[in-house]
């Protein structure tokens, strides 16, 4: 390697080594550096990977702006991690000039969600902004979807010459407009759509949803996805949405749903966990038992009174109520949950399994329609727990 210019086993060694980066291109010396800064030897005799960012929050913002340059998204999100892990940057969460370096996604989102009420003025607002955008780009990719699984059952013994682009009949908009076909384009100009006429439903006769959210720190991408999810639904004419967060207290956060940030700043992250009270809460919430659905985000460690939660279960059950047990509403979809006791409430006829926010509306539309969850679970290739035998 000391002689000529390196080939390229040659460069992925160096760049896995460290050391001597004099015959790397600029680029990758500069991505040499970044990794050098972050996963260094701490021994110093040690020939390869020295370096470290130290404590200077410059120097580790310019770090951060870096690394963005240099690795996709996912690569960057997982560096992130590790440097929380291996270098103890949580604290510089707290300073504007490094979170505004910082790739933001749901685990910062979690980060400061959690530590909001440490940060100055000026750093809470950037925290903020932060947080905003990632509940932007969690809209984009989730609220059509959930929007168009939930907005309500078609009639389709009525028609209408204005429909809505998803319910528009493309087969009969076609056929009543076969003289507007444009032999150089091969295409269809239609100038009358038709379509189904959705079924108006009075705000007494709306399905009642209750999400109830486990906010101890292992459950945070789960409060996040809920939270943003809730807010949607509650956009919604066709269902009545509440959204309950809980620890060892309960905390409402309905009033806060037409603001998803507003939502995530008033949750608490952290503490211990009481299912059972949180249960009895949403409970009293319920108006109409046999048009209510229950959905409880948690993974099932209780610290409260497990044999009366069971009870409050089985009592919501033979009332009539939909019932469903999330284990986490993650992007992984691998929790980690109390097995004795997830199986305990699987013997009462709920099902309970994890899911992604992807799959979660439609759930909630199967839900809505009062079909066969476990069925639904099962074409989604999800592992649902077991019964207590």
């Amino acid at each position: 390697m000391e002689n000529g210019p390196m080939n390229e086993l040659e460069r992925r060694w160096q760049m896995i080594l460290g050391g001597d980066v004099s015959k790397l291109g600029d680029n990758d010396r500069r991505i040499a550096s970044a990794l050098d800064a972050l996963y260094a030897s701490p021994d110093p005799s040690t020939k390869y990977r020295r370096g470290g960012l130290g404590g200077s929050v410059p120097r580790v913002a310019k770090w951060m702006g870096d690394i963005r340059e240099c690795f996709p998204t996912p690569v960057v999100q997982i560096i992130q991690r590790d440097a929380f892990t291996r270098l103890g940057l949580r604290q510089m969460l707290l300073e504007p000039e490094f979170l505004t370096a910082m790739q933001a996604d749901v685990n910062l989102v979690a980060d400061l969600m959690s530590l909001k009420d440490m940060m100055p003025e000026k750093t809470k607002q950037i925290a903020r902004q932060v947080i905003q955008k990632v509940v932007k780009q969690l809209i984009e990719r989730l609220e059509q979807k959930t929007v168009d699984a939930l907005r309500g059952a078609l009639d389709r013994s009525k028609r209408t010459s204005r429909p809505r682009t998803v319910d528009i009949d493309w087969s009969r908009t076609i056929r009543a407009n076969l003289h507007q076909y444009l032999p150089e384009f091969q295409t269809i100009v239609p100038q009358r759509l038709i379509g189904f006429a959705r079924k108006q439903r009075r705000l007494v006769d709306l399905d009642e949803v209750i999400l109830c959210v486990d906010q101890s720190g292992s459950m945070a991408p789960s409060v996040i996805y809920a939270s943003i999810f809730a807010a949607v639904m509650a956009s919604l004419p066709v269902v009545r949405t509440q959204l309950v967060c809980f620890d060892t207290v309960v905390l409402d956060l309905t009033e806060l749903l037409a603001d998803p940030v507003d939502v995530l700043f008033g949750v608490q992250l952290g503490g211990g966990t009481d299912i059972n009270q949180a249960v009895g809460y949403c409970a009293g919430k319920i108006q109409q038992p046999r048009k209510s659905h229950l959905v409880l985000i948690t993974d099932l460690y209780e610290g409260g009174n497990a044999d009366e939660l069971v009870a409050r279960l089985r009592n919501l059950l033979s009332d009539g109520v939909n019932v469903i047990v999330l284990l986490a509403l993650s992007d992984d979809g691998r929790p980690a949950y109390d097995t004795e006791l997830s199986a305990t409430v699987a013997a009462l006829g709920i099902a309970v399994f994890a899911c992604t926010p992807d799959q979660f509306p439609d759930l909630m539309a199967t839900a809505l329609r009062r079909q066969d969850i476990f069925q639904w679970a099962a074409k989604q290739d999800l592992k649902v727990v077991a019964p207590k035998a």
